[in-house]
């Protein structure tokens, strides 16, 4: 009876207007139209003598199919509605299993219907769990043994961490904007905590009634033929542009007492990988693994989700011709429906055979701004790419326009550094300016693609402080696109190189040490990547403050920056120019 119930009303599809392929379309599918239905709240055992909750979405059509497991933190009691929540990142399961997969949405123990108690988030016990379910998924009767992961953030966060300990029945995943290392990556991002974010992800996902929301499966049904209906074309973009608001709103709510105990931690005490009790991630084990993946990254992400693609691209042991990665446009949209056509066309290339033009795709494929399309490569940073530096020089007062000069420049400017949230008085940055901005006009045409980097000779009238950089394009009619963000905290910029990627400098930021006021210290510090095509006259856009919100997009416009308590003082910071303060950047080759 219950069944049926869940059953008599299908899960409407979305029309799917997300990003859904990176340039490409594939010649065929595995199978089609073999419908979708739903065996809600299947129970899989775990240690312990608890079992787990997993919503499985089946095609209609009797058969064997791939399994595609999804684990994350959150209740899923609305991921199949569409409901356009920050949570909702397993794309739709009519998509999936009408061709010819089953999808698996499993929740952690300890939330909405699944039994025991929660640890901390992404903990062994949650990997011990993802790795049971996967064998659970592989041995029912409506799967053909073999078993695939998809999802985004930390539906896409898991998949690396069980993929290292190499379950048999785990052939191959697809992650979206994900972190390797959940230190540097997640909690103490560039050394500081990682306030705003935390507070939005936890008021949002973990309050009491979100861990009590029972939503029965035809009212998530029915739910789907609104949010999924010609309607979202009006209500969507309204949603977009209040985004901001919504994340205050969910920044003011309570979360449940052993979230509080976790955000304690690592506010308070976890300012270092020994104190701090999140696990550091799979960053130097990806090296276990050896199926085939492909890894998604939205180029709009900065302190979140940006530097495990890279991560997992370079350091996996999967054979070069058995993994992708693809860097995508600053796109932000709820639910997170993006890029289930690539992966189903992926799957069908792994699971099925299917002769569609996967095998045949670049192992890297990246958006390149300013020419709107998808560039294709051998590896990122593409075979023949070259570091230029560009020099930053005074263009004189503190305020003026500053310059990027091909040879170094003499002297120093300076700018205030003043903590977030704090009032000063009106016209004060008529006194005291708060960025500095650096330009080069292109007098080739030029293709950046590749890694971005900041060495800076620096100094301040305090013990610390804080550094954000921000690279764009101008165009020569004037408009702006961003491209780059990275921040450093001074007393954190021992390096740990040990963990740098290609794309990423590491610092290890348990190490504090204090600057001494007035005396110059070298910094060197990462940007996140942002393809760019300079023409001649086009200006490239070097901006340095101390605050994140002087520099940030709004996420309406497709850019994930959430705001970082810095810097800790009010003080004067002093860029000093020479051989040893530049900008590099990598020029690819022409495409």
């Amino acid at each position: 009876m219950a069944e049926w119930l869940d059953n008599l009303i299908p899960i409407k599809a979305p029309e799917l207007s997300h990003e859904q392929l990176a340039g490409w379309r594939p010649t065929r599918a595995g199978a089609e139209g073999l419908g979708c239905r739903l065996l809600a709240d299947q129970r899989i055992e775990a240690a312990g003598g608890v079992t787990l909750s997993a919503d499985v979405y089946t095609p209609r059509a009797p058969g064997r199919y791939p399994a595609i497991v999804q684990f994350a933190a959150y209740t899923r009691e609305l991921h199949a509605a569409g409901a356009p929540t920050g949570s909702n990142e397993i794309g739709s399961p009519p998509v999936f299993t009408a061709r010819g997969y089953v999808q698996v949405v499993v929740e952690r123990r300890g939330m909405g219907r699944s039994g025991g108690t929660q640890n901390v988030f992404l903990s062994p016990e949650d990997v011990d769990d993802h790795e049971q379910a996967i064998a659970w998924a592989a041995a029912q009767p409506w799967c053909d043994g073999r078993v695939a992961l998809f999802g985004t953030s930390y539906y896409g966060m898991t998949q690396p961490l069980v993929a290292i300990r190499r379950p048999p029945a785990l052939k191959a995943f697809f992650c979206n904007e994900i972190c390797t290392d959940y230190f540097r990556h997640l909690v103490q991002f560039a050394g500081v905590f990682n306030l705003y974010f935390c507070n939005l992800w936890m008021g949002a996902n973990f309050t009491p009634a979100m861990y009590g929301l029972r939503v029965p499966p035809v009212a998530r049904a029915l739910l789907s033929h609104v949010f999924n209906s010609p309607l979202q074309r009006l209500w969507r973009p309204l949603l977009m542009k209040r985004i901001d608001a919504i994340y205050r709103a969910f920044m003011s709510k309570t979360p449940v007492k052993p979230v509080r105990e976790w955000y304690a931690n690592w506010m308070l005490d976890g300012k270092s990988r020994e104190t701090c009790l999140l696990q550091s991630g799979p960053s130097g084990d990806l090296g276990k693994i050896e199926i085939p993946f492909v890894v998604v990254q939205n180029l709009g992400y900065f302190n979140l989700h940006q530097f495990g693609t890279y991560d997992l691209f370079q350091n996996a042991a999967t054979p070069a011709d058995r993994k992708w990665m693809i860097l995508a446009p600053p796109r932000y949209e709820l639910p997170v429906y993006a890029w289930q056509l690539e992966a189903l066309a992926f799957f069908d290339h792994i699971f099925y055979g299917a002769d569609n033009g996967y095998a045949s795709q670049p192992a890297v494929r990246y958006w390149l701004e300013g020419e709107e399309r998808y560039i294709g490569a051998a590896d990122f940073p593409a075979p023949g790419t070259a570091q230029q530096r560009f020099y930053l020089a005074s263009g004189g007062a503190d305020a003026a326009r500053h310059k990027l000069s091909e040879t170094p420049g003499e002297g120093e400017n300076r700018w205030a550094a003043v903590p977030l949230g704090l009032p000063v008085l009106g016209g004060f940055d008529e006194v005291a300016n708060q960025t500095l901005t650096f330009e080069l006009t292109a007098a080739r045409p030029m293709t950046l693609a590749g890694p971005v980097s900041l060495d800076l000779v620096f100094s301040s009238n305090e013990i610390d402080s804080h550094l954000v950089a921000r690279l764009g394009r101008v165009a020569k009619d004037g408009a702006y696109s961003l491209l780059s963000l990275g921040a450093i905290s001074p007393a954190r910029r021992r390096r740990d190189p040990a963990r740098d990627t290609a794309c990423e400098i590491v610092h290890d930021t348990s190490v504090r040490e204090p600057l001494e006021p007035g005396r110059p210290v070298a910094l060197s510090f990462s940007l996140t990547p942002g393809p760019t095509r300079l023409q001649p006259g086009d200006r490239l856009r070097l901006d340095v403050a101390s605050r994140l919100d002087l520099l940030r997009s709004d996420v309406s416009h497709g850019y994930v920056h959430f705001d970082m308590p810095g810097p800790p003082y009010f003080a004067r910071n002093t860029l000093h120019y020479g051989p040893d303060t530049y900008l590099t950047v990598s020029e690819a080759p022409a495409a």
